[in-house]
């Protein structure tokens, strides 16, 4: 009986990766077991030598990881696409957001203003500056701590205005997702998979990666609010 693989990914795949793992399991017999955090935690980790199999994280942290060592060469391949949303509480008044002077106006006339770790957090930090507006609502920018969705802090009321991926606000309650960034705005992620070099199995965590980049894992990543990598739009 093979052992049961384990891998390691940022939260904007939790949900994708736990589906997957019990389709693959049932397909084709091989159990991996994937233990999702914060992007920036995840990375940290391998850095100090975690073990594992595999490895899913944003395109950037997966880069860094494989020159410097942790990922088995070759073996890196892009996944899915998934787009930054906003949204604000329920019940709340929803604001327009199709245009970007839509997008200055939710972002003036917030609160608070909740936004992500890792990269989709400093894309929105960096889009806000370069919207000329970082002065105007600087202070009121609040960061969930790793690991904890951002929509989380609209429903108590501790944010007026989140950002975060689409996969990871679409079925939380209390919320309501105004949609992906308008225009020149739009920020997009794209999650990469790989081979950890502390893998004692590197070959069968191969396997794996490919039934990961499969057409039944797009269908999956689609119906959780991201698309496959392969697919131009």
């Amino acid at each position: 009986m093979h052992r049961e693989l384990s891998g390691l990914s940022s939260m904007a795949t939790r949900v994708i990766l736990s589906e997957l793992s019990d389709l693959i399991r049932d397909g084709s017999g091989d159990a991996i077991r994937f233990e999702s955090g914060g992007g920036v935690d995840i990375a940290r980790r391998v850095r100090a030598g975690a073990e594992g199999d595999l490895l899913v994280l944003a395109d950037d942290a997966m880069a860094a990881l494989a020159a410097e060592g942790h990922l088995v060469e070759g073996t890196v391949r892009p996944l899915w696409i998934s787009q930054v949303v906003a949204a604000v509480p329920a019940g709340t008044s929803v604001p327009a957001f199709g245009t970007e002077e839509d997008l200055r106006t939710a972002l003036l006339g917030a609160g608070r203003i909740a936004y992500s770790t890792g990269p989709s957090g400093t894309a929105v930090v960096e889009l806000i500056d370069r919207l000329g507006l970082a002065e105007e609502v600087g202070g009121r920018l609040v960061q969930a701590p790793p690991g904890v969705p951002v929509g989380s802090m609209l429903a108590p009321g501790a944010a007026d205005l989140a950002f975060q991926q689409h996969s990871e606000l679409m079925d939380l309650p209390g919320i309501v997702i105004l949609g992906p960034l308008p225009g020149s705005a739009a920020i997009s992620s794209t999650f990469t998979g790989g081979v950890l070099a502390t893998s004692p199995e590197p070959a069968r965590a191969a396997t794996v990666l490919d039934l990961l980049g499969s057409d039944t894992a797009a269908r999956t990543a689609r119906a959780k609010g991201m698309r496959p990598a392969t697919e131009t739009i």
